[in-house]
């Protein structure tokens, strides 16, 4: 198995948000689609994809609806997408996605917590290269093959196929979100959930006590309501 493969088990096995949590970023995530490219899913790729998360986060059909119907509103306000690099203790790098209607705000917290964690806020472009911009589409298994589906979507730009509990996932790089989606839609495979991931080239190794250290940071980026992602350089005991 590959790095992506490496990659979604780790991040499975810790940290996934609670249900509300999700909830509040999914309704971000309809917001930045609506405003980017208008309320029909039909015409509006990002917004079909998002509103396939939501399903499959078992978001009720009302929620998603209203989300919807309150992005298209001239008083709604906008969400920015803003990115923090810097570094954790222990020389662990940090990539920090967020989307945000006050900038100050989140510039502010987010420097706090990596002060207070003994961390480092870095410049654009500091740590960003660490890691690969994937994206990712989850289908289900059934009367599917992962090698072949592999063979097949190469041509359109998959790197990395592999099955788990939940289906199939096809991994590629970012740009070829598009294309992938396409074909799937085109061969009438469902779309159980998509989305993109920053997967780092190289982990580092620490102690328990040096993860811990690090681990005081990335729960407080995670708390916070503006941060939809955090990637790390950090080996997760779950790796092993």
């Amino acid at each position: 198995m590959g790095r992506a493969f490496e990659f979604r088990k780790a991040r499975k096995m810790k940290r996934w948000s609670a249900m509300s949590k999700a909830f509040t970023r999914v309704g971000k995530d309809i917001v930045i689609a609506v405003k980017e490219g208008g309320p029909d899913p039909d015409s509006n790729s990002r917004l079909r994809a998002v509103i396939q998360n939501a399903k499959a986060l078992n978001m009720p059909k009302d929620n998603v609806e209203r989300a919807i119907k309150k992005a298209s509103e001239k008083g709604q306000g906008d969400f920015k997408e803003v990115i923090f690099e810097g570094y954790a203790p222990h020389g662990i790098a940090v990539l920090v996605e967020t989307a945000t209607d006050n900038n100050t705000r989140t510039v502010a917290d987010v420097r706090s917590y990596f002060n207070k964690c003994d961390g480092s806020l870095g410049t654009s472009g500091s740590v960003i290269f660490m890691f690969d911009h994937t994206c990712n589409f989850r289908i289900p298994a059934e009367g599917l093959d992962p090698e072949e589906l592999e063979l097949e979507f190469i041509d359109f730009g998959a790197e990395e196929v592999f099955a788990d509990d939940d289906g199939i996932l096809i991994y590629a790089p970012f740009e070829n979100f598009g294309a992938i989606q396409a074909e799937l839609e085109s061969r009438d495979i469902e779309i159980l959930s998509s989305g993109f991931e920053r997967i780092p080239q190289v982990l580092k190794k620490l102690t328990p006590e040096q993860e811990a250290d690090v681990e005081k940071l990335l729960e407080k980026l995670d708390d916070n309501d503006d941060v939809q992602n955090v990637y790390h350089t950090m080996q997760e005991s779950t790796e092993e």
